[in-house]
């Protein structure tokens, strides 16, 4: 199912331009971007660039075993699930932190390539997109209406593709708005922001910076874990 939710989501992406690619360097990851940029129409050989900063959170003892093995755990420490640390394995605050450096030095780098002969001072987070010339009317992110695939990044100077990991991206999601002060479509609820991705679910941050500023840069949210090109694969079911 893993395979056929990548080549759904590369099919849903094939019309969209991307500048850049990220992913993991954990072997579903690497798959994953493989697979969505094997069908892309607009971004022939482009490089993907593997990052250790991108991995899923380590959980520790807890590694490769059921969920409910840790609920467990986290049942015997007095702890709730979502917040508790196997022995061996990573804090929320740790992950969080990789979430932090690696936007960093996505900004840095996509600036440092773009930006010097663009005009507009915009970028993309994970996972964007672009439209092309006519492809796409101008959508309101504000109302989060359209479902198009290039819906919000029109006339952005660079957009970037970033394939991780469920807790991974949930962590990046809390970064841009409680450290970046994202804004949030008005219909999105903060329960929404923070719910649990579903596997290949895309979202959309517009990164805006100043150039020649060494500034956080300013973050919109244009739609959250959208999964509109897994409808094919839920009525073959």
């Amino acid at each position: 199912m893993g395979v056929k939710q990548a080549e759904a989501a590369g099919q849903y992406l094939k019309d969209v331009k991307f500048t850049n690619v990220f992913s993991s360097d954990l072997q579903r990851a690497k798959q994953t971007a493989a697979i969505i940029m094997r069908s892309n129409n607009h971004s022939p050989g482009i490089t993907i660039i593997c990052d250790p900063r991108l991995r899923e959170r380590s959980f520790g003892i807890a590694e490769g075993k059921p969920v409910n093995s840790m609920k467990e755990m986290a049942k015997a420490a007095g702890q709730q699930c979502p917040h508790f640390t196997p022995p061996g394995g990573e804090t929320q605050d740790q992950v969080r932190s990789r979430a932090k450096e690696f936007i960093r030095s996505l900004c840095q780098r996509m600036a440092s390539e773009h930006l010097a002969c663009s005009g507009p001072e915009s970028t993309d987070g994970p996972p964007p997109s672009a439209c092309e010339g006519d492809a796409c009317p101008p959508c309101s992110s504000a109302t989060n209406s359209c479902n198009h695939p290039a819906d919000g990044a029109l006339h952005l100077a660079a957009h970037a593709l970033v394939v991780s990991h469920g807790t991974y991206m949930r962590n990046v999601v809390k970064h841009f708005v409680e450290d970046l002060d994202c804004a949030l479509p008005h219909s999105l609820k903060m329960s929404q922001m923070f719910s649990a991705c579903p596997n290949t679910g895309m979202c959309r941050f517009i990164l805006t910076l100043e150039r020649n500023r060494e500034v956080a840069p300013s973050a919109e949210c244009v739609f959250i874990n959208r999964k509109d090109h897994l409808a094919s694969l839920r009525e073959d079911e």
